[in-house]
């Protein structure tokens, strides 16, 4: 979506052309970080490599793009990374953390994959030679390999085919030429189901990467002096009403597999978990003070589907908590654009929350949502969009959003 609409809106304009249009070729060695310690005992050897290719287009001072000029002149990307993950072997022992579970003769393989992503790289330093930046990736990717209780039993890492990836990194760009650098720096990659399969450790890698980048539009982009873009921005306040449905599938169900059931049980490990539904409603204030940011407050109203079915599992387990399918939450909301695209960040706290006994071990009393959104202009700004929730950076759910603005001031 983002793409389709960032490029449709380029090609159309008739000051484009391919000075606006780069390359780069890259190499990541790179390894498993095993601070979980479930990762850590799973984990028997490490070491995986990363192969990528972007086509990249650069925003130019020559375009008069008011949201290019508060970014600095970012770079938009279109990524393929190809992941070398098959090196990677998992392996729960006996005597570990197995329940009525057995241990398995073989190793398990994480498995290479495919990710293909869409990126904003940001530069916070230029100058003739040297540029330093940040960038963010969100995508999909496609792995070969994913959990199974006949022969990929310990991959608790994957459990789907189609993954969601998200990536993030730091580079310093060396220019030796007009056209070509070499960059250098660190990058995260992370590929997970988002709980819409279970197991969902998520496969997570961290590491340096090095390469070769294709810039023709360098010296266009260190023409900022003197460039002012026309055009004026109005400061607003407006409340934001949103609601999303999202997908999960039950991390009770799993443990309830995975740990309590006999292996002569048709169920024992299975990856072949119910879906459930859960509803949010958001309240927010918020102030667009500046023309790529708008940050505020809200309310976050949530109802919870399958808390009976908790309620149930807790109970056949021995554990009394309480259990309520409605949650109320306090959130701080942050909001990056670009145009009619919008990256959405929120970070909170509950106020009410009964989710029962293994939401204490895994859910935290606070909570994080990102999210990807485009904003209808002629609808009154109205948005969709999709995000995942998380708790701790664990994904909780999910889903889709809608979103709709009342602009108090302006």
């Amino acid at each position: 979506m983002i793409f389709s609409s960032f490029f449709t809106s380029s090609i159309a304009e008739e000051t484009d052309s391919l000075r606006h249009w780069g390359m780069q070729l890259e190499v990541d060695p790179c390894w498993v970080p095993t601070m979980d310690k479930q990762i850590k005992d799973l984990v028997k050897t490490n070491g995986a490599a990363t192969l990528g290719l972007q086509f990249r287009r650069a925003t130019l001072p020559a375009d008069n793009d008011l949201f290019a000029a508060d970014f600095g002149y970012p770079t938009f990307a279109f990524g393929l990374n190809y992941n070398i993950y098959n090196h990677v072997k998992l392996h729960r022992d006996a005597g570990g953390d197995l329940g009525l579970g057995k241990p398995v003769d073989y190793q398990s393989t994480l498995g290479n994959s495919l990710s293909a992503y869409a990126s904003f790289e940001r530069p916070f330093f230029r100058n003739k030679h040297w540029e330093a930046d940040y960038a963010f990736n969100i995508g999909l990717g496609f792995s070969r390999l994913k959990y199974d209780k006949e022969s990929q039993v310990d991959n608790l890492m994957i459990s789907s085919n189609v993954l969601i990836f998200f990536g993030a990194g730091f580079h310093a760009t060396y220019h030796f030429s007009d056209d070509w650098g070499i960059k250098a720096g660190v990058e995260f990659n992370h590929h997970s189901s988002g709980t819409i399969t279970r197991p969902n450790k998520g496969s997570n890698t961290v590491g340096p990467v090095i390469g070769l980048v294709y810039t023709p539009y360098y010296a266009e982009q260190l023409k900022v002096s003197g460039v002012k873009p026309t055009g004026n921005f109005e400061k607003s306040k407006y409340l934001n009403f949103s609601l999303n449905v999202g997908m999960k599938t039950l991390y009770e169900d799993w443990l309830q597999t995975q740990f309590w059931t006999l292996p002569e049980d048709e169920s024992y490990r299975t990856n072949d978990f119910k879906h459930y539904v859960s509803y949010a409603f958001q309240a927010d204030y918020m102030s667009r003070y500046a023309r790529r940011w708008a940050s505020g407050i809200g309310l976050d109203f949530y109802y919870l589907s399958y808390m009976n079915h908790v309620r149930d599992l807790d109970k056949q387990n021995g554990y009394s908590e309480s259990h309520s399918p409605f949650s109320l939450g306090i959130s701080g909301k942050h909001e990056v654009f670009f145009h009619n695209i919008s990256l959405s960040m929120s970070l909170g706290v509950y106020l009410f929350r009964q989710h029962g006994h293994k939401a204490k071990e895994v859910e935290q009393p606070f909570y994080e949502t990102i999210g990807v959104k485009y904003h209808v202009p002629k609808w009154n700004n109205i948005a969709f969009g999709a995000y995942v929730r998380a708790h701790a950076f664990k994904a909780d759910n999910t889903g889709l959003t809608v979103s709709c603005p009342i602009f108090l001031k302006r």
